[in-house]
C-alpha cells in the first residue's frame, strides 16, 4: 500500500512547484515597483537639490557683483622704470614716498615654518648659538688668539672704557690775524665775524695756522693752547686768557 502511494505524492509535489513560484512572484512585484518609485523619487529630489545652487537660479545681485580692488604694477628694474611722471610733481611733505621695492617688509619670526623662519628662527636646534642669551662674549673668536690681543698696543696714555681723550675745536692763528689790536678775541666773537665756521665740540684750543700770525696786542681766550701758539701771541705782545671747560670762566692769565 506504500509503494502505491509514493507516485501520487510526487505528482502532488510536482503540480505544487509552480504554483509557490508563481505566488511568490506576485508577493515580490509590489515591493520591486515600490523600490523602483521610492529611487526614482530620491534622483528627482537630488536633481532639484542641484538646480537649487546653480548660478542661473541665484539673483541677478548677487552673480553680477564686480571688485573693486586694483593692483598696481610696478617696475622692479630702476633702469627701464618709467620716471617721467617725477619731473612734473613737486614734491612737498605730504606727497614724499620711497621707490617701488626701496621698502622690504620685516622678517617675522617663530611665526609657523610658513613664514619661512618658524620654529628655531634661523638658528638651528642644537648648538651653543642656539642657546637663549648670548652665547659668547664680544671679541671672543672659539679659542684662537681673538684680534685685540694680536694687534700691537701702543705705550703711553691707557685706552679703553674709563680713559676717554678730550676732543678740542682747534682755532688757527690764521683765524686770528684780521683782528684789531687791543681786541678781545673768543670762539664766539671769531664766529659773528665769519672768520670761522661753527663747532662740533664746545671746547677750543688755539694752534698754530699755515700763515704767519699778524696780529698785535690782542687778548685770545681759550680753552687750551699749544706752547708754539701761546709763544706766538706773546710775542706779538698779546695774551692768552685759560677757560674754564665747563663755566667759560676765565681761570689764568698769562
Amino acid at each position: 500500500g506504500c509503494c502505491s502511494d509514493r507516485p501520487a505524492v510526487g505528482t502532488l509535489l510536482t503540480h505544487c512547484r509552480p504554483l509557490t513560484l508563481h505566488l511568490s512572484n506576485q508577493a515580490t512585484r509590489p515591493a520591486t515597483t515600490m523600490v523602483r518609485a521610492l529611487i526614482l523619487a530620491a534622483l528627482v529630489a537630488a536633481a532639484t537639490a542641484y538646480s537649487s545652487f546653480t548660478p542661473g537660479n541665484l539673483p541677478m545681485h548677487a552673480t553680477a557683483r564686480s571688485s573693486n580692488l586694483s593692483m598696481k604694477i610696478y617696475d622692479w628694474k630702476r633702469r627701464t622704470a618709467d620716471e617721467s611722471a617725477i619731473n612734473e610733481e613737486e614734491f612737498t611733505f605730504d606727497n614724499l614716498r620711497s621707490a617701488p621695492g626701496a621698502r622690504k617688509r620685516k622678517n617675522r619670526k617663530g611665526r609657523g615654518i610658513a613664514a619661512g623662519q618658524g620654529a628655531t628662527c634661523g638658528f638651528g636646534m642644537r648648538g651653543q648659538k642656539s642657546r637663549s642669551g648670548r652665547p659668547t662674549r664680544p671679541g671672543f673668536e672659539g679659542g684662537q688668539q681673538p684680534l685685540y690681543r694680536r694687534l700691537p698696543k701702543f705705550t703711553g696714555r691707557p685706552t679703553g672704557p674709563g680713559h676717554q681723550k678730550e676732543i678740542f675745536n682747534l682755532i688757527k692763528l690764521d683765524d686770528i690775524n684780521d683782528a684789531a689790536e687791543g681786541a678781545t678775541v673768543n670762539f664766539d666773537s671769531l664766529l659773528e665775524t665769519g672768520a670761522t665756521t661753527k663747532a662740533k665740540y664746545s671746547i677750543h684750543k688755539v694752534v698754530i695756522g699755515r700763515e704767519d700770525y699778524t696780529a698785535k696786542g690782542v687778548t685770545v681766550q681759550a680753552h687750551a693752547f699749544t706752547k708754539s701758539a701761546r709763544e706766538a701771541i706773546e710775542g706779538a705782545g698779546g695774551k692768552c686768557e685759560l677757560l674754564s671747560k665747563t663755566t667759560n670762566a676765565i681761570l689764568q692769565e698769562a
